[in-house]
């Protein structure tokens, strides 16, 4: 069992270091499955993380269910569970029903949890000192700190799990896909310089999409944006109010996550949209510890699926 969670509500880049872990498993042999609670799902419909791990890995069973281990039980049951021998825990590190082998926390390099205050006045689930469970720790989104300020949060980090692996990466845009109208080929990001550009997303910490978009677009071009909650769904009005802001923009951009909720709106009357609807592909960056996490997801022992 891998577990990759947080200490905050969200925001820390934990779906591609997610896709990371099972590029890894897969790499190796393995036979994964995704346990996930499945947040804001809407009856009838997949979350927007669960739709996105099942478009990725299409032969990777995902359990989403409030309650995941009796999720698990039930796909075990089944032939498919039976050939599985590691799973991934999607938002794990406070699910403590569940043992794991390998316990894995991102903190977003842009947010000091030193600083942060527990929920509801802030923003972390569990304070610093819970960082001793850890097995690894990932710090994401270095690319928009100092070194200095990196340097002195991985110090920090390192007294606090002295224990745990540290290792560091950056989200970058590998290219943007042209996802409505489908067809056109996928895009450098530089191609977006110059260009107005509207921006939409429903993700925990949205500064690091919204830093790129800007530096997409460049000193010639322009982005306007609307930010949701995370998660939030894509309800009528807010597809109206997307729609509206799109007339004053060359393309839409949001998120892969966002596109499997908005793109229920959109592929229905792509040809309405007043614009191409565009969705970065992220790719991670490591600065430092790739080689030793990876070690250590290929190295957890198996779950053995009926058991």
């Amino acid at each position: 069992m891998i577990s990759v969670g947080n200490l905050s509500v969200g925001g820390t880049g934990k779906t591609p270091v997610v896709a990371w872990t099972l590029r890894e498993l897969l790499g190796a042999g393995r036979r994964p499955c995704v346990a996930m609670r499945g947040y804001a799902r809407r009856r009838g419909e997949e979350s927007d993380e669960e739709a996105l791990h099942r478009r990725a890995f299409p032969g990777v069973p995902v359990v989403a269910r409030p309650d995941r281990a009796e999720g698990l039980i039930e796909l075990f049951g089944t032939d498919e569970g039976a050939a599985i021998d590691v799973i991934v825990l999607d938002d794990g590190f406070q699910h403590r029903r569940i043992a794991r082998d390998l316990d894995i926390v991102l903190i977003d390099a842009t947010r000091d949890p030193f600083g942060g205050h527990l929920l509801p006045r802030g923003w972390l689930r569990e304070g610093v000192p819970s960082l001793a469970r850890a097995h690894a720790i990932v710090l994401t989104h270095v690319e928009h700190v100092s070194m200095e300020a990196l340097e002195g949060l991985a110090g920090r980090l390192a007294s606090a799990a002295p224990h745990a692996l540290l290792a560091s990466c950056a989200h970058t845009w590998e290219a943007v896909e042209q996802v409505s109208p489908a067809g056109a080929p996928a895009r450098s990001p530089d191609s977006l310089a110059g260009q107005r550009l509207a921006a939409v997303c429903a993700i925990g910490n949205p500064d690091a999409f919204l830093a790129q978009a800007r530096a997409a677009a460049g000193p010639g071009g322009r982005v306007e944006s609307i930010v949701l909650r995370d998660h939030a769904p894509f309800t009528p009005a807010r597809v109206a109010s997307v729609r509206t802001l799109c007339r004053s923009a060359d393309a839409l951009l949001t998120t892969a996550k966002d596109w499997t909720k908005l793109g229920r709106h959109a592929l229905g009357g792509a040809s309405d949209w007043p614009c191409p609807i565009l969705v970065p592909r992220l790719s991670l960056a490591w600065a430092s510890g790739e080689r030793e996490l990876a070690a250590r997801v290929r190295g957890v022992s198996s779950d053995e699926g009926s058991g």
